[in-house]
């Protein structure tokens, strides 16, 4: 029998020659991440099992990300025993205000994930790297502190869903809006513990960018991970970020699937998912009542990227917040902050009224900044929109693309970028 990417990557650091799926192996870990929420109750579980320092300090990351800067007495102990864990452990990939940003972002910008590479982090969205052609997935506290004692993990091999890509998105449309599409056709648990395998000749018409954010969302159906076939743009992205050697790991013709979607890119319209579900999706041509909000965020481990930020401040030029929407603009790194701040987009959009953040994941989770209030709703880029994500249980989120979050803005209602 045939394996899938995933599976192959498997094997390979499992050091077996073939994995079916429901195996249980134990693998090689080529890195473990965790973040100012994971990571201190993993540094516990390392102390309490003895540990006597990492598996490997170059392999180890920490970023304190979700409460930073922080928000409260608690949150800077939170930081603080990160920091001094680091410190003790000599530990090189760990990132302070300054140079920190949202982890998910910050990690294949610094060229620390690359293709073939297998990766847990003890944060959901660590599927993230998928994109890059890498098996990566989320993990409990306590696995992350196993895999920083011992750089391995067990794991439960998944069986796949094979995505089939094909055409080319509209302008308007984004990775954002493919991953929505996809929940909202499959559910969020139509994944549960498979891998989300992304093919076809339509991943050549998406932008890196674009993967990030889909494979960032496998999640949210319920996966284990998310996987792009690697093509040229893959390894070109790779080769300007590091020197680390990759390897690549196709599917094998005769590797088998759970299903097989076929989505034409063509066919996708702008995409919002309305609380409480991601899979609560509409287009936005579908949504007929008015929907006022009281604030926009454009930030995140899913939407953070400059090119976010440039299809964003196109909709901002020349234009104004609506009266009564608070707009909180957060770049995912200190890098793209700077490219946006050289590109004058920053002036784009404290011109048009809204507010600039230094990286955060801190709305998205409803830990600080841009908290909501009773009543209150808000259209984000963000990935979830469960009761209470972002604040008040009896607040809402609408999770949608950057153009259509910068036009509802704009407006002071959900819109439709081609409104304005």
């Amino acid at each position: 029998m045939g394996m899938t990417m995933t599976q192959k990557i498997l094997a390979a650091h499992a050091g077996l020659k073939e994995v079916k799926p429901g195996d249980l192996i134990m693998a090689n870990l080529d890195l473990v991440l965790g973040n100012d929420i994971t990571a201190p109750v993993a540094i516990n579980v390392f102390a309490g099992i003895n540990a006597k320092t990492v598996f490997d300090k170059d392999k180890v990351v920490l970023v304190p990300d979700h409460f930073a800067p922080n928000k409260d007495i608690n949150a800077a102990e939170q930081c603080k025993k990160l920091r001094t864990f680091a410190g003790e452990h000599e530990i090189s990939n760990y990132f302070e205000i300054g140079k920190m940003g949202i982890e998910h972002a910050l990690l294949p910008e610094k060229g620390l994930v690359v293709t073939g590479n297998l990766v847990i982090g003890a944060d959901s969205h660590t599927c993230t790297y998928g994109a890059l052609g890498a098996f990566a997935t989320g993990v409990g506290s306590t696995d992350m502190a196993a895999g920083m004692a011992t750089g391995k993990a067990w794991f439960k091999v998944p069986s796949a869903i094979k995505i089939v890509l094909t055409g080319k998105l509209n302008k308007f449309v984004s990775g954002k809006d493919v991953i929505l599409h996809i929940i909202g056709m499959i559910g969020v648990d139509g994944a549960l513990y498979q891998s989300m395998e992304f093919v076809g000749d339509g991943i050549a018409n998406l932008t890196m960018d674009d993967r990030f954010a889909i494979a960032n969302m496998a999640i949210e159906a319920g996966a284990k991970n998310g996987i792009f076939m690697v093509d040229e743009q893959t390894l070109e992205y790779v080769k300007d970020h590091s020197e680390k050697e990759y390897t690549v790991y196709p599917a094998d013709a005769d590797a088998e699937y759970t299903r097989t979607i076929e989505i034409d890119l063509s066919a996708l319209k702008p995409t919002v998912a309305f609380p409480f579900l991601p899979e609560n999706t509409r287009t936005t041509d579908q949504i007929n009542e008015t929907i006022t909000i009281d604030q926009v965020v454009i930030g995140s481990c899913t939407n953070g990227r400059l090119s976010d930020f440039s299809k964003a401040a196109k909709i901002f030029e020349g234009r104004k917040v609506a009266k009564g929407v608070r707009v909180l603009i957060i770049p995912a790194t200190q890098k793209i902050y700077l490219q946006c701040m050289e590109l004058g987009y920053f002036k784009t959009f404290i011109e048009a009224g809204a507010t600039i953040s230094t990286p955060t994941c801190g709305p998205c989770i409803g830990g600080h900044m841009g908290i909501l209030a009773a009543g209150e709703r808000c259209v984000a880029t963000t990935n979830r929109n469960f009761v209470g994500r972002m604040g008040h249980v009896d607040s809402e989120v609408y999770l949608t693309n950057p153009e259509v979050a910068a036009a509802s803005a704009i407006l002071g209602r959900i819109a439709d970028p081609t409104e304005l």
